[in-house]
C-alpha cells in the first residue's frame, strides 16, 4: 500500500511471518508482525501462536480446522489438544485488530503532515493499546473457565473423570463466599495456594490426599488458562503441593490362590466376579478394558488392544490363569462375565470375605497435620483396581523385572508406577535368596565350613 506524505510518497508495508526457528512444548510457532517503512524494517511480537501446518502465508491469516485437514493432524500431534476454530478465529482477529491500528496510526501522522519511521510507528502504536487504567478481570471468569473447560474436554474423557473439577469448582465457590474474596486468575499466586489449602482443610474435612488432589488439579486448570491468553498470578508454580504416600492394597500370592480355589458352585454370580478380579490378577488390566473385550482381541495366544484410558495400543500375553479363565467361557459370546463397575466392587468384597482375605489392614490420611487411622479388614478394601495392583506386586514376586511388568502394564513412567507396587516380606526374601542362596544351601556349601574353621 502507498501512503503519500508532504508531498513525498512514502511506503509502508505490513505483513506476517511465521517464525520457523523457535516453537512452543505443543509444536506451535509464533506469528511475528512485520512492518516497512520506506527502507526501514521492524518486527513485534504478536503473542500468537500456530502450528505451521494451519498457517496460511498467501492469506497471512490462520486456517480454519475441516475434518479432513484435523484427521492429518491427529497423526502428527498424537495426544496434542488441537485448536478450536472459535479460537482460531479470536487469533486471526486479533491480527487484523493489529493491523488495523498500525494503518490507523501511520494515517494520524499523515493527517499531521508527521515524517515517520517504522520504529515512530511501533511506538505510538505501543501508546495507543496500552492500558490507561488497571482493568479488572469479571468476578465469574474463573468458574466460567472451569465450565468451559468440562465442557470442552468432557465428550474426550472417561465418564467422571472431570468430576475432580466440578469439585474444584465447588470448592473454590465456598472458599469465596467463607473469604468474601473474588477468586481471580490474576490474585491467584503463592499466597492464593497457602490461603486455600488452609481453607480446604480447616472448613471442607477432605483428607490431605484428596487436598493434593483439587491443589494439583488447580494448577493443571491456570496452566491451561494461561496458554489460553489469561493473564495468571506469577508465584503459583512455587508452591508445592505435599502428597502423602497411599497403602497399595494388592493380594498375596497365598490369596490369590486361595481365591481361585474358592468352592462358589452355589453362586454363579460370586463365581463369576471372582473369575474376571483374577483374569486381572493375572493380566493386569483395568476393569474399563476387561469391559472392551472381544475375542477378536485374542489373537495367537495374546490379548492386543487399544487401552481406553491412553489410547495406546497393548498386548498381554496370556499365562496358565488366565487362560483357564477364558476357556471357562469359550462357548459365551463374550470373552468374560462383565457386569457394572459398582455392583462389582461391591460383590468382589463379598467373595473375598468368603476367601478369608480378612487381614486387619491400617489406613493412614491425614487432615493437616492430624493423624486420622483406620483398621478394616482387608475384603473391605478391595475393588476392581486391586486386581491391577496384584498383578504388579506378583509379578516382581515373582522375579519379573520392573521394565517387563511395566510393559504389559501399559505405564511409561516408573515414577508412576511405583505407587502401584508394595515390597512385600516374600519379595524381599524371594530377591535375596536369588542372589545368595537359600540358608538350606549355604549350609552345605564351602562358604559354610570356612565359617565354621574361623577361630572365635
Amino acid at each position: 500500500m502507498k501512503h503519500y506524505l508532504a508531498g513525498k510518497p512514502m511506503g509502508l508495508t505490513i505483513r506476517f511471518e511465521l517464525r520457523k526457528d523457535t516453537a512452543n512444548k505443543k509444536g506451535e510457532h509464533p506469528v511475528t508482525l512485520i512492518v516497512r517503512v520506506a527502507s526501514q524494517r521492524r518486527k513485534l511480537a504478536t503473542g500468537i501462536t500456530v502450528i505451521p501446518e494451519l498457517w496460511d502465508n498467501h492469506t497471512q491469516r490462520i486456517q480454519l480446522m475441516t475434518g479432513k485437514l484435523q484427521k492429518e493432524l491427529i497423526k502428527c500431534y498424537a495426544g496434542a489438544e488441537l485448536p478450536e476454530n472459535a479460537d482460531i478465529k479470536r487469533s486471526n482477529l486479533a491480527l487484523d485488530e493489529l493491523t488495523a491500528g498500525i494503518e490507523a496510526v501511520a494515517a494520524r501522522f499523515e493527517l499531521d503532515g508527521t515524517t515517520y519511521s517504522a520504529d515512530m510507528l511501533l511506538d505510538q502504536h505501543k501508546v495507543n493499546t496500552s492500558p490507561k487504567t488497571k482493568k479488572t478481570e469479571p468476578s465469574n471468569l474463573v468458574f466460567d473457565f472451569i465450565e468451559k473447560y468440562i465442557a470442552i474436554h468432557e465428550p474426550s474423557r472417561e465418564k467422571g473423570s472431570m468430576g475432580v473439577y466440578k469439585s474444584l469448582k465447588r470448592h473454590l465457590e465456598a472458599y469465596q463466599k467463607h473469604t468474601r474474596t473474588k477468586v481471580r486468575f490474576s490474585e491467584m499466586d503463592y499466597a492464593f495456594f497457602q490461603s486455600f489449602q488452609n481453607f480446604l482443610i480447616k472448613y471442607r474435612e477432605i483428607n490431605n490426599v484428596t487436598i493434593a488432589k483439587q491443589l494439583s488439579t488447580l494448577k493443571t486448570f491456570l496452566g491451561y488458562a494461561l496458554k489460553n491468553g489469561i493473564k495468571v498470578a506469577d508465584g503459583y508454580k512455587d508452591f508445592t503441593i505435599k502428597r502423602q504416600k497411599l497403602e497399595v492394597i494388592a493380594l498375596t500370592n497365598a490369596e490369590f490362590l486361595r481365591l481361585l480355589a474358592l468352592d462358589l458352585e452355589g453362586s454363579k454370580r460370586l463365581a463369576q466376579v471372582r473369575d474376571v478380579f483374577c483374569f486381572s490378577c493375572a493380566t493386569g488390566f483395568r476393569y474399563s478394558d476387561l469391559e472392551q473385550l472381544q475375542r477378536a482381541h485374542i489373537v495367537s495366544g495374546e490379548i492386543r488392544i487399544t487401552v481406553k484410558k491412553t489410547k495406546e495400543p497393548l498386548i498381554v500375553p496370556l499365562n496358565g490363569y488366565s487362560l483357564a479363565i477364558l476357556q471357562k467361557y469359550a462357548d459365551k459370546q463374550r470373552p468374560l462375565p462383565m457386569i457394572a463397575n459398582t455392583n462389582f466392587n461391591k460383590y468382589i468384597k463379598e467373595v473375598c470375605e468368603l476367601a478369608g482375605i480378612d487381614e486387619p489392614t491400617e489406613i493412614i490420611r491425614y487432615n493437616g497435620p492430624v493423624k486420622i487411622a483406620n483398621m478394616y479388614p482387608k475384603y473391605e478394601l478391595v475393588s476392581a483396581h486391586t486386581g491391577r495392583k496384584t498383578f504388579a506386586t506378583l509379578s516382581l514376586e515373582k522375579g519379573i523385572p520392573a521394565e517387563t511388568v511395566m510393559g504389559i502394564t501399559g505405564h511409561t513412567d516408573y515414577k508412576s508406577f511405583q505407587r502401584y507396587i508394595k515390597v512385600t516380606e516374600e519379595r524381599k526374601r524371594n530377591e535375596m535368596h536369588k542372589a545368595w542362596g537359600t540358608p538350606e544351601v549355604i549350609a552345605q556349601t564351602s562358604v559354610q565350613r570356612y565359617i565354621e574353621g574361623i577361630e572365635v
